[in-house]
C-alpha cells in the first residue's frame, strides 16, 4: 500500500519542481501551469468520495490496482506530451486522469491499513504510514530536481517502476476482500464533482477575470450551491455517496475541518516555495529540492511523536500542537523570505513542516476511527476529499494572491525606473506571468525604454516577488490558525474499542 500511496504523494510535488521548465518548453502561461498543477488536485478532491464507494462494492484490491493501472498509464501519457497548440490541453486532461487513478487508489489503500490495525494501535500505523509516505514525498522534489536536468518528461515516467513493484506486492500479497452490496450513487458523484470542479474554476479563474468579474463569482457561488444542493440529495437517497451522518459526531466535524485549513496550506507550499527559491534566491531545480526537503525533515520526525500522542492521549493534543506550531512556523518562514538567503529560512520552514506532521496523522485517524458504522473506505473517502479539494482552493487562493500582489508591486517598481503608469502595469503584468511561464505575448525585449527599464530591474523584481510570496505564506499561518481555533472545539473524547470492517 506504501508503494502505490506513495506515487500519489511523490506527483504533489515533484511537478512543482519542473514547473519552470514545463513552462519554457511547451510555452505555458502561468494560469495554464497552475492548471496542470490544479487539474491533479481538483480530480483527487472530486473522485475520492467516489473511489471510497466503489472500494466498498467491488474489493479494496481490485479497486486499488484499478486505479494504479490508471494512474501509471497517464503518467506515461504526460511524459509523451507533444508540443504545440495542443500541449495544454493534452497535459490537463493526462493530470486529471492521473488524479482520476489516485482517487481510486488511495482510499482503497488507506482502507486495507485501518482495518487489519486495531485502533489502539491504529495511531502509529497510520502515522508510519503518512510518515514514511511524506518521507517518499520528499524524495519527489529532489527526484524532480536531478531528472529535470536530463528531461522534465522523466518525472512522469519514474512513476512506471513504482507502480510495477506496488503491482506485484499487491498481487501477492493476501489480502481479504469484503464487498457491500448496495448500489453506486451516480447522481451524488456526479453533483460533488460538479460543484467542486465550478467552485475551484472561479477561485483559479479570479486573477485573470477578476474578483469584481460577474463569471468569477458565478462560478464560485454555482459551485457551492451545487454542493449544497448535493447534500440535501445525499439525506434523501438511501445509498448516498458520502453518508453525512458521520458530521453528526462533534469530533469527527473537528476533524475534518482541522484538516480543511491545515490541507490550504500543506499541499501549495510546495509550489508555491519552489517557485520562489527559482525565481527569488535565483535556485537551481535541485538547490529548489533541497529548499523544500527542510520542510520535510521537520514533517516526518513531528508525524511519528503525532501518532505516539493519538494513541496514549488522543487526537485533540496532537491537534492542537501541530496547529500552533504550524502557524508560527508559516508565519516566522513570511518574515524571512525577504532575506533571499535559503540557509537562514531553514529553521521556520522545519517549524512549519513539523506543524502539518503533528496533526496529520492524528485527525485522519480520529476521523476514521468515528465512522459510526460506515465503511473504511467510505469515509476515508470523505476525509480525503476535504482535504484534497482544500489543497485546490488553496492552490486557486493563493496563486490569485501572489499574480495580483506580484503586479502591483513590480509595477511600482517600473514606475520607478520612469515607465509610464499604464505601460508599467501592462509591461508588470507580462513579467508576473512570465515569472513561472512565458504568456502568449513575453515581456518587452530589444533596445526599447520598457527593455531597458526590465533590464535595470532584475534584483527589484526578485525582491517584489518575495514580497508577494510573503502574503502567500502569511495567508497559510492563517489558516492553521483558524485550524487551532477549530481543535479547541474537539471533545477530548477517545475511541477506545471498534472492530474492524470491510
Amino acid at each position: 500500500m506504501l508503494f502505490a500511496v506513495s506515487m500519489t504523494f511523490i506527483d504533489q510535488t515533484i511537478v512543482s519542481i519542473a514547473a519552470p521548465s514545463i513552462t519554457d518548453e511547451l510555452g505555458l502561461s502561468a494560469s495554464a501551469m497552475q492548471w496542470v498543477v490544479n487539474a491533479y488536485l481538483l480530480s483527487l478532491a472530486a473522485f475520492f468520495a467516489l473511489g471510497g464507494r466503489l472500494s466498498d462494492l467491488f474489493g479494496h484490491r481490485r479497486i486499488m490496482l484499478l486505479g494504479t493501472l490508471l494512474f501509471v498509464v497517464s503518467s506515461v501519457l504526460c511524459g509523451c506530451v507533444p508540443a504545440g497548440d495542443f500541449a495544454q490541453t493534452w497535459l490537463i486532461i493526462f493530470r486529471a486522469t492521473q488524479g482520476l487513478g489516485a482517487a481510486l487508489m488511495f482510499p482503497a489503500a488507506l482502507a486495507v491499513v485501518v482495518a487489519v490495525f486495531p485502533v489502539d494501535r491504529r495511531g502509529r500505523a497510520l502515522a508510519l504510514f503518512f510518515g514514511l509516505s511524506g518521507a517518499l514525498t520528499a524524495i519527489g522534489p529532489l527526484l524532480g530536481g536531478w531528472l529535470t536536468q536530463w528531461t522534465w518528461r522523466a518525472i512522469f515516467w519514474v512513476n512506471v517502476p513504482v507502480a510495477v513493484v506496488a503491482i506485484v506486492l499487491t498481487v501477492m500479497a493476501r489480502i481479504p476482500e469484503k464487498r457491500r452490496g448496495e448500489r453506486l450513487d451516480v447522481v451524488g458523484a456526479v453533483l460533488v464533482a460538479a460543484g467542486m470542479g465550478l467552485s475551484v474554476l472561479g477561485f483559479q479563474q479570479a486573477s485573470a477575470w477578476g474578483w469584481s468579474s460577474v463569471a468569477t463569482w458565478v462560478c464560485i457561488v454555482g459551485g457551492l450551491v451545487i454542493l449544497l444542493l448535493c447534500f440535501g440529495y445525499e439525506k434523501r437517497t438511501p445509498h448516498p455517496l458520502i453518508n453525512l451522518d458521520v458530521f453528526r459526531d462533534r469530533a469527527f466535524t473537528v476533524d475534518s475541518l482541522v484538516l480543511f485549513f491545515a490541507m490550504l496550506a500543506f499541499v501549495p507550499v510546495f509550489f508555491f516555495a519552489s517557485v520562489y527559491a527559482q525565481v527569488s534566491l535565483s535556485a537551481s531545480p535541485n538547490q529548489a529540492a533541497l529548499f523544500l526537503l527542510y520542510f520535510f525533515i521537520g514533517f516526518g520526525i513531528a508525524s511519528q511523536w503525532g501518532g505516539k500522542i493519538l494513541d496514549k492521549r488522543g487526537a485533540r493534543p496532537a491537534m492542537k500542537i501541530g496547529c500552533a506550531l504550524g502557524a508560527v512556523g508559516f508565519f516566522l518562514w513570511a518574515q524571512k523570505l525577504t532575506d533571499l538567503s535559503m540557509h537562514d529560512q531553514w529553521p521556520y520552514a522545519a517549524l512549519a513542516g513539523a506543524g502539518i506532521g503533528f496533526l496529520l496523522a492524528p485527525a485522519s485517524t480520529d476521523a476514521v476511527n468515528r465512522s459510526i458504522g460506515a465503511s473504511y473506505g467510505e469515509v476515508t473517502g470523505i476525509t480525503q476529499t476535504i482535504r484534497n479539494y482544500a489543497a485546490a482552493v488553496g492552490m486557486a487562493v493563493f496563486g490569485t494572491v501572489l499574480t495580483h500582489v506580484s503586479t502591483d508591486r513590480i509595477t511600482s517598481t517600473l514606475q520607478d525606473r520612469g515607465l509610464p503608469p499604464a505601460e508599467a502595469e501592462a509591461t508588470a503584468g507580462h513579467v508576473a506571468e512570465a515569472i513561472t511561464g512565458p504568456p502568449d505575448g513575453r515581456p518587452p525585449t530589444g533596445d526599447g525604454p520598457v527593455a531597458r527599464a526590465l533590464q535595470g530591474a532584475g534584483d527589484a523584481i526578485r525582491m517584489d516577488f518575495a514580497e508577494a510570496n510573503q502574503w502567500v505564506f502569511y495567508g497559510m499561518a492563517i489558516a492553521l490558525a483558524i485550524a487551532f481555533l477549530c481543535a479547541l472545539a474537539h471533545p477530548g473524547t477517545r475511541v477506545t474499542d471498534q472492530a474492524p470492517q470491510g
